[in-house]
């Protein structure tokens, strides 16, 4: 009986650390939306920005893929 509540907690641990990852989603359409938005105002300073956008992208990936690393150590860590 014990071992099934521990079972449940870490499922639902991994399951709200899932979260994570459909927010990094979220995250990286606000980036390339509002630099899209940018764009089509100023054209001439799309091309300076580039790298940022990159950047920005990158940044909110590195969140969710870390936010998938910790849902599966709470499902397979013992």
């Amino acid at each position: 009986m014990e071992g099934d509540i521990s079972q449940m907690g870490q499922f639902i641990g991994a399951g709200l650390a899932a979260i994570g990852s459909g927010a990094a989603a979220i995250g990286v359409g606000h980036v390339a939306g509002n630099f899209l938005a940018g764009a089509l105002r100023n054209p001439s300073a799309a091309g300076g920005q580039t790298a940022t956008l990159f950047i920005g992208i990158a940044f909110a990936e590195a969140l969710g893929i870390f936010a998938f690393l910790v849902a599966l150590l709470l499902m397979f860590a013992v």
